[in-house]
């Protein structure tokens, strides 16, 4: 069974970090694709980033990039997003999510498992 559960969001001051957290089965991790997505109030979700869990590489969301580092933690089956140098256009509600294989890595119909959400809001 999949499941995905986020935490550490919050609030944060604009230029300040956040690190978000993605428990995850192992079921989930093995499903070899974990992304990083966001929503914000009124707006379509978008990609923030994903990370390959066979060989840990990467891929960021222009907006984002130089700014936030996808990470995993395999003894502890945990998914990390580091949020350096925040900005309010940051604020949303983020998700993490989980798929066999990605084409397209930066589309949310490419991901079959979704975690609930935590909520990341940053003020000027």
């Amino acid at each position: 069974q999949v499941q995905l559960v986020e935490s550490g969001g919050g609030s944060a001051q604009a230029c300040g970090s956040l690190r978000l957290s993605c428990a995850a089965t192992k079921y989930a991790l093995s499903r070899n694709y974990m992304g990083w997505f966001r929503q914000a109030p009124g707006k379509e979700r978008e990609a923030v980033g994903n990370l390959y869990a066979r060989d840990g590489s990467t891929n960021y969301a222009d907006c984002v990039k130089g700014r936030f580092t996808i990470s995993q933690d395999d003894s502890k089956n945990t998914l990390y997003l580091q949020m350096d140098s925040l900005k309010p256009a940051d604020t949303a509600m983020y998700y993490c999510a989980a798929s066999n294989f990605v084409g397209r890595w930066w589309d949310a119909v490419e991901y079959p498992y979704w975690g609930q959400g935590t909520q990341v809001t940053v003020s000027s």
